[in-house]
């Protein structure tokens, strides 16, 4: 996995400020790869509560990772209980590392 322990932490923080200590958040994609080099942070966040605006949700998460890590490429793959499952969902849960 190429994330460093700091990184980690932030995630797992502003994960858990944003959305409560119950939301489970997964890395998947390239950086799960440590043969890999560069690429974006892909994060499959579950949450256990409906949202009432996904999208907004995961914007706002979006951001707050950017100020908490840095100019880093991030996409979150947000899921609350009303999300219609997707191929990528399954993909991040096969594939990805739980943070």
């Amino acid at each position: 996995m190429r994330l460093n322990p700091a990184q980690i932490d932030a995630i797992r923080r502003v994960v858990g400020e944003t959305f409560g200590e119950r939301a489970r958040v997964c890395l998947f994609g390239s950086r799960v790869d440590d043969g890999q080099r560069g690429g974006d942070i892909d994060l499959l966040v579950e949450v256990d509560q409906p949202l009432a605006n996904r999208a907004a949700a995961a914007s706002r998460l979006t951001a707050q990772l950017q100020r908490a890590l840095g100019d880093q490429r991030i996409d979150v793959v947000l899921v609350d209980p009303e999300t219609r499952p997707l191929p990528i969902h399954a993909v991040a849960r096969r594939t990805g590392v739980a943070l």
